[in-house]
């Protein structure tokens, strides 16, 4: 953040407001951490804040400190419509388009508030009255963290807001493999250990614990998965069908599409996901190296996110998308295989 744009938060935090903060459509742990730590710290200053989630989140991340106060736009609805129609100052996190909302989006945009963007996703839009966004970042948490900083309330960081943040962190990271993980993540992550994060506990939390349906889903996956050697790649396709017989829940998938990259020689790694309620096929892209993820899923699947991990959709068929992508390939090989 800029010198301006500290002060202009300064002056809006200054008196006392009535506060929405929003994560994307189906929320991951960085956007739940960096929601709920955000609204741990606003509440313990004085403030007046209230999360407004436009979906549900996977079961895993509900241990969270503060999350059952999150509202599901879904089915809270006119307890969050009212949240932010009487909101002044609207915080949006880990996302940098509207559209990324859903339902949300419309009601969004007609809000009177002041908006407060924090994200690191490429390409941001300028909806927000204060943008802090930067790309560098491993994730919104860190932002987060940073942006306490800026306002010079590290102090006010409680074991609530430590969790919360290290949980963000860890799961954007890939716990801290990712190329996005530097050395000031380390020392973030340090401070939040030391103001009482339980990093071994989080990381059960998030990783250890499975249903038999979950193992299940995970072994339809890893036989579904097809290996191209000759362009480095690797895709996994799951269709409704499979989903349904193995009771899917909200999160199930989660990490699936790493698999592939584990595969020696392997650097791009895929996965289709049917989704018959929203008549299209979910997408998760991953990569190793300079080959960017971003720029294949804004050209060819409607998506985008970050050069080594981003999301996108197809409104085919799941065999017809997986033999879209395939035919794809051929114009990156070059790129795949250098």
């Amino acid at each position: 953040m800029n010198l301006e744009d500290i002060k202009a938060v300064k002056d809006l935090l200054a008196v006392p407001q009535q506060i929405v903060i929003i994560p994307h459509k189906n929320p991951d742990g960085d956007a739940i951490g960096s929601t709920l730590a955000l609204w741990h710290y606003l509440n313990n200053t004085g403030q007046s804040a209230t999360i407004v989630s436009p979906n549900d989140y996977p079961k895993f991340l509900k241990w969270m400190p503060g999350c059952e106060h999150i509202l599901n736009f879904e089915n809270k609805n006119q307890q969050a419509r009212k949240a932010l129609d009487d909101a002044t100052l609207i915080f949006t996190l880990d996302f940098n388009h509207l559209g990324r909302t859903g339902q949300l989006e419309p009601v969004l945009q007609s809000a009177n508030a002041t908006f407060v963007m924090i994200d690191h996703h490429q390409a941001p839009s300028d909806y927000a009255t204060v943008t802090y966004s930067d790309v560098t970042m491993s994730s919104t948490c860190e932002m987060v963290y940073n942006f306490i900083d800026y306002l010079e309330d590290t102090d006010k960081i409680t074991q609530e807001i430590a969790n919360c943040l290290y949980t963000g962190i860890m799961t954007d990271t890939g716990s801290f493999k990712f190329r996005s993980t530097t050395s000031k993540t380390h020392k973030v992550v340090s401070s939040l250990i030391e103001k009482g994060a339980d990093n071994t506990a989080i990381h059960n939390k998030i990783y250890d614990t499975n249903s038999p349906s979950r193992l299940h889903l995970l072994g339809v996956a890893l036989n579904n998965m097809v290996i191209l050697q000759e362009y480095s790649t690797a895709y996994i396709t799951l269709s409704q069908a499979e989903l349904d017989k193995y009771k899917y829940q909200k999160g199930d998938t989660e990490g699936f599409v790493n698999y592939g990259l584990t595969l020696e020689g392997i650097r791009f790694a895929v996965i289709f996901i049917e989704n018959s309620e929203e008549g299209i096929i979910k997408i998760s892209f991953r990569s190793e190296g300079d080959f960017s993820v971003n720029q294949f899923a804004r050209n060819h699947f409607s998506g985008g996110g970050h050069d080594n991990a981003s999301g996108g959709k197809s409104d085919i068929s799941l065999e017809e998308t997986a033999t879209h992508f395939v035919a794809l390939l051929e114009q990156y090989k070059e790129k795949l295989n250098t």
